[in-house]
């Protein structure tokens, strides 16, 4: 981590890394449940729906912080070679590491194991390893991309964004509301070559915050844009429910992405940032949390939903859990010997 802090960036380093153990908290109590209980309240759908709006800007802040520390910087080839070294290679390592540590937990948690149906045990033990090879892909290429952004003025890549984001987000968006309603093929074949998909369009917007393109818009309508954000995903979500249709919020979702965008252009206008003692900390251990915290989900499930509880509980009762065990976890094993560097890649 820089040992230059930005107070903004911590805080949403650390919102970040809360909403995605909250996204995995609420997705757990809700899959183990899904055998035993059918038929939701309505409050608990609506719960859900929203949880995922919450839980699904923990990765496009992740991004678009990426993108705003290391897209405005100059690379050329011992500067690649060096960011390569520092960056890529640690985390193929972790991500190794972390996928064996994965394999073996799995195995023991789950042996003679009766209380709860495991048959999701490996998507909720691996779910959020998806990540490790994505960012990996997104740092190989970021010397590359930072060359081309050089070259051009900030308003021709706003533009291409625009483009871009019409082709990740918005084709998929009419595609899905069609086929939702019975109309099924309606589709464009395109590519989107080397922008990086939806996650490279993350990072570029981090980039364009940093270098002011969209201080124009007021803070105020920024609010707006996030609120409308959430209420629209939450609609679409029940919608798609109510009509049968198996429908999962993901990042190409325009509205997690006008949602997340407008949360992180108006958090960047922060000149401080309160009890800023407790976020950085919270920020420190963000990505060895992110490694760390499943360890603990899948033990923690079988206890946690047979407590006397509604869905909605038991998922803020197992975040807390998730929260607290596994910034423990973190703070110790940092402070053990080389394994701060290379297993939890704190630096």
């Amino acid at each position: 981590m820089s040992k230059t802090r930005i107070e903004w960036i911590d805080l949403v380093r650390a919102i970040a890394i809360l909403t995605v153990l909250y996204i995995h908290a609420t997705d757990g109590i809700y899959i183990i449940s899904s055998d035993a209980i059918m038929n939701y309240t309505l409050f608990s759908r609506v719960f859900q729906f929203a949880s995922l709006f919450i839980g699904r800007i923990g990765v496009p802040f992740f991004l678009m912080i990426t993108g705003y520390l290391l897209l405005d910087r100059q690379y050329d080839d011992a500067k690649t070679q060096k960011f390569w070294r520092q960056n890529c290679k640690g985390l193929v390592i972790i991500t190794i590491v972390w996928t064996i540590i994965y394999a073996l937990s799995l195995h023991f948690v789950t042996v003679g194991s009766s209380h709860v149906n495991f048959s999701e045990a490996g998507n909720l033990f691996f779910s959020h390893m998806w990540y490790m090879p994505m960012i990996i892909g997104m740092y190989l290429s970021m010397p590359f991309v930072t060359a081309a952004l050089n070259h051009f003025d900030n308003k021709t890549i706003l533009h291409a964004l625009i483009v871009f984001s019409l082709l990740a987000y918005v084709m998929p968006f009419v595609t899905t509301l069609f086929d939702m309603n019975g109309i099924s093929g309606v589709t464009l074949q395109y590519s989107l070559g080397f922008s990086g998909g939806v996650y490279g369009i993350y990072l570029i917007l981090g980039y364009l915050v940093k270098k002011g393109e969209f201080k124009n818009i007021p803070t105020s309508h920024l609010g707006v844009m996030a609120l409308v954000s959430f209420i629209i995903c939450v609609l679409f979500q029940y919608y798609a429910f109510i009509r049968g249709y198996n429908f999962f919020l993901w990042y190409e979702f325009p509205f997690v992405a006008i949602g997340s965008f407008a949360l992180f252009e108006a958090t960047s206008r922060r000149k401080s940032v309160k009890f800023y003692s407790g976020v950085k900390v919270l920020s420190k251990y963000s990505f060895a949390v992110f490694l760390i915290h499943n360890l603990f989900r899948l033990p923690l499930l079988p206890v946690v939903v047979q407590l006397p509880f509604t869905e909605p509980v038991k998922a803020i009762i197992l975040w807390i859990l998730l929260i607290f065990f596994s910034y423990i976890a973190a703070a110790i094993i940092y402070r053990i010997p080389v394994f701060g560097k290379y297993i939890l890649y704190m630096r």
